[in-house]
């Protein structure tokens, strides 16, 4: 059972070193109740002194407040912002709080592209407020997707909703003008990689019209290792000294890689998907830029 704290933020929008492609970081929670095994974002928690980032959840009550200061500054230049990038906007504790109704209310209001990616369908609540953002600048909603077996899915990702409902979630926003994308990732050896598994997953893509498939395969660093690997110790015994052995640093080997690239690409050639994340957020901000200089010939 999660424990709610209520907290301060001095800023909304976090900037990033580099743009990967989005230029800011918008977390309007803190920690995380999906409770996946290989969440990277575990160490995040260490600057609030505390160890249970599945089950301490802080929420930035201020959030909004703060994100009107920082979108209605003149030195606002309207870069992409990412909301969720280390915790979930859309994870159970936004149905008691309902933040990001009005997060998306200002980023309408300034006209502020982003990026939302979610493991829940609650965002389907948000669809009209989605809908209007996309017809004034570019937004792009992702789901992350690792297995097409429950029994797996359960394991892994405890608290997220079912594959088929987040496939569900992405058919329902390509109605509009956001692009959409399924985030394969992480990709976890001996357990998500096989062949039907992908195949799958790349079916489904193909059904919901995604404009985009971003695999990823796992990364071990940090708390997220020992984590991770206690859980593949008991509850998938038989490979732990397989998975060990690949993860002698925080990457699989070059050869694993390559294997499973193999059938990645082969699959999303067959079903003519996109791996270009950043294609349809160039292609509208693009148009939004020729828009604005028409207005002024």
């Amino acid at each position: 059972m999660a424990k709610i704290r209520e907290i301060t933020c001095d800023v909304a929008c976090n900037k990033l070193k580099r743009k990967i492609p989005f230029a800011w970081d918008l977390n309007i929670y803190r920690g995380c109740e999906h409770g996946c095994k290989y969440c990277y974002a575990m160490y995040s928690h260490q600057y609030l002194d505390s160890d249970k980032y599945f089950e301490d959840i802080y929420v930035k009550t201020n959030v909004v407040e703060q994100l009107e200061k920082q979108l209605s500054s003149p030195s606002w230049k309207r870069e992409v912002v990412n909301i969720g990038g280390v915790t979930d906007s859309y994870q159970p504790v936004e149905e008691q709080y309902k933040l990001m109704p009005d997060i998306l209310r200002l980023m309408i209001k300034y006209k502020t592209p982003c990026i939302i990616s979610t493991k829940s369908d609650l965002i389907l609540r948000d669809y009209d407020l989605i809908d209007d953002l996309s017809r004034v600048t570019y937004v792009n909603i992702a789901a992350t997707i690792t297995s097409m077996d429950e029994n797996i899915r359960k394991l892994i990702e405890p608290n997220g909703v079912e594959s088929l409902k987040r496939f569900a979630m992405l058919k329902e926003f390509s109605k509009t003008n956001a692009s959409t994308g399924l985030h394969f990732m992480p990709i976890i050896p001996y357990i998500t990689d096989t062949f039907e598994n992908i195949n799958s997953l790349y079916f489904h893509a193909k059904e919901c019209d995604v404009d985009y498939v971003l695999p990823g395969t796992l990364y071990l660093r940090g708390s997220t290792r020992k984590v991770f690997l206690d859980f593949i110790k008991k509850e998938f015994p038989k490979i732990y000294d397989d998975l060990l052995l690949l993860y002698k640093t925080g990457g699989a080997n070059k050869e694993y890689k390559n294997n499973l690239y193999k059938t990645v690409n082969a699959l999303r050639e067959k079903y003519g998907l996109s791996s270009s994340y950043s294609k349809p957020m160039k292609e509208k901000l693009n148009q939004e830029c020729h828009t604005q200089l028409s207005i002024f010939d």
